[in-house]
């Protein structure tokens, strides 16, 4: 024989009904929050604003100061490419080492400029350098590809 239910149906069914109840008196005025608000945090437009990021992280190594003269290929290669080239960072491949060199130079130094300027891979744009010259640019590959052959 089965053991009667403590709680009636009509019990559970008032409960059910008061905390619905509650809820709806708790979470009402939460959803509410920032509606109708004049503050300028308030405004539909600004959620945007509220919500980018606090900073932002950007890899770039500083060239040398520029006097208006073009920079030399070694001093490029000295404060910008060598930071990854050296110890082969992301891929890069190392300078001097032929074989990792041999393809790319393959492809020609119009190729190699080409992504020197463009970026590839995991190097950025201009090796990070929006103020390179397409001329820096050229030395530096011609320098890097000279320490290669």
């Amino acid at each position: 024989m089965e053991k009667p239910s403590v709680y009636s149906s009509r019990t559970i069914l008032l409960i059910t009904i008061v905390v619905a109840i509650a809820l709806v008196v708790v979470v009402w005025p939460l959803s509410q929050l920032g509606k109708g608000d004049a503050s300028p945090a308030g405004g539909a437009d600004d959620a945007e604003l509220r919500i980018l990021p606090v900073a932002r992280v950007e890899m770039r190594q500083a060239g040398p100061a520029s006097d208006g003269k073009p920079r030399s290929a070694e001093a490029i290669y000295n404060t910008i490419c060598k930071a990854c080239h050296d110890a082969g960072v992301a891929g890069a491949p190392k300078t001097g080492d032929k074989a990792a060199w041999a393809p790319r130079i393959a492809t020609g130094q119009a190729a190699l400029l080409k992504s020197a300027i463009n970026g590839k891979n995991a190097m950025p744009p201009r090796a990070g350098d929006p103020t390179l010259t397409d001329d820096e640019l050229k030395a530096a590959v011609e320098f890097l590809v000279g320490k290669a052959k």
